[in-house]
């Protein structure tokens, strides 16, 4: 079993939703929910990285920001009016890159989310996702203003030809002026993302990228192997590395955990002591087990506890280009299009996974108050991950080798209805 079958970020996957025919009101599918988490979706970068397989387009037409933001309040209007007084306890805008958006622009994202969905930015954890070349003072202010307390840059490699070789070009110089911009903002949680297993990448220069990113002591840092797929730029050459990716892991891992930050899941290593639990956009009220998540935005998704549902997926530019196109001009936001009904063995499946994936594992007394089972005896899960899970009367939980396979783990755990629809999945 390779260590690398696919990172699992969500469950189930995007590739296993469906148009859903017919289309429920978004007020039958809330009913009852509580919608604790809010997710908008800014699908424009100002680059398209080689291993990237987001819902994101380079660039945008003149107009195209500002008629994606008019649609995006439309949206949020016919949410709100479905929503049956949420009480959002955690929020997060994601991409894409948010700060693609000038200074106006966030300004102006950040007035229609407050005024359309009735939540206040400042009062709850707000994260919000950048890029070097896109972190600039202007931007920044306006964030550190309205509330943002967490900012995420994804900087891969401090190593020039490392950035190259992942088709992301940019200049070590851009990066550390970025990151010196963020701590002069104030904002108080830094994350920094870097990516091992890129072409040319040594344990010498990997250490190296680790030590630069810790000059600026970020409160957390994610690192992520690099994966290969299907419609990213990388993905044309057929190589294999997962020996090389499990010894970079290993030395990230060790390292970060010598620097004194404690590791929260495979990719997460976060420094003690910070407020909150552990995790990028939670608060102590919000549970991704239990709770929902009302998603914003043409790539953004919502989660229920019976329905999971977006609009259409793609990675290919030429579709996501007519994705976005068809969303700047819907009024239809009443309904949900696209999605993943859960009855109640999916709902099983998912608490587990998601709960597995972290180092804390899962509560057995949390699965049981929900489902009114064990999860041992739902799945038998020791037998399957010898040496990788381990149990004792209160918790489930991975050991480090397998928070090493988590990337496993994950997919391993996947139902057999899951797999046939992304196997099925026609990709664009």
């Amino acid at each position: 079993m390779t260590p690398y079958e696919g990172y699992v970020y969500a469950y189930p996957h995007k590739t296993a939703y469906r148009p859903l025919d017919p289309r429920p009101a978004l007020s039958e599918v809330w009913a009852g929910e509580r919608a604790g988490a809010l997710y908008v979706h800014i699908p424009f970068c100002e680059m398209r990285c080689g291993f990237c397989n987001l819902f994101t387009r380079t660039g945008a037409p003149e107009g195209l920001t500002g008629a994606y933001l008019d649609a995006l309040e439309r949206q949020a209007r016919a949410v709100r009016a479905a929503l049956d007084g949420p009480r959002f306890t955690t929020a997060a805008f994601g991409g894409g890159t948010p700060t693609y958006l000038d200074a106006r622009e966030l300004t102006r994202l950040f007035d229609l989310t407050e005024q359309a969905m009735g939540v206040g930015l400042r009062e709850i954890p707000l994260s919000v996702e950048t890029s070097p070349a896109t972190a600039t003072p202007d931007r920044l202010a306006v964030l550190a203003e309205r509330g943002a307390s967490r900012i995420s840059i994804g900087v891969q490699s401090f190593v020039d030809a490392e950035a190259r070789a992942a088709v992301r070009p940019q200049k070590r110089a851009e990066v550390e002026a970025a990151l010196d911009a963020i701590r002069a903002s104030g904002i108080a949680t830094l994350n920094i993302d870097l990516i091992y297993g890129i072409d040319g990448q040594t344990p010498d220069s990997w250490r190296h990228s680790l030590e630069a990113a810790l000059t600026w002591r970020p409160e957390e840092l994610y690192l992520y192997p690099l994966y290969v797929r299907p419609l990213t730029g990388l993905g044309r050459q057929d190589r294999a590395w997962d020996d090389q990716r499990m010894e970079l892991y290993r030395l990230g891992r060790d390292h970060l955990l010598d620097a004194g930050y404690d590791q929260v899941s495979m990719r997460m290593f976060r420094l003690p002591g910070l407020p909150g639990p552990p995790g990028t956009t939670e608060s102590a009220d919000y549970c991704c087990q239990t709770d929902g998540m009302v998603g914003l935005g043409c790539g953004a998704r919502s989660y229920t506890s019976a329905l999971h549902h977006s609009f259409e997926y793609a990675v290919g530019a030429r579709h996501v280009r007519t994705i976005i196109d068809d969303y700047v001009r819907r009024d239809d936001f009443g309904v949900a299009n696209v999605g993943f009904a859960l009855d109640e063995e999916e709902r099983r499946r998912r608490h587990l996974i998601q709960s597995l994936l972290r180092t804390e594992g899962l509560s057995r007394d949390l699965y049981r108050s929900r489902f009114g089972t064990d999860v041992l005896d739902d799945f038998p899960l020791l037998e399957r991950f010898p040496g990788w899970l381990t149990a004792d009367a209160s918790t489930v939980r991975p050991t480090p080798d397998g928070l090493a396979h988590s990337d496993a783990i994950g997919p391993a755990l996947f139902s057999p209805r899951v797999r046939a629809l992304m196997e099925g999945y026609a990709a664009c």
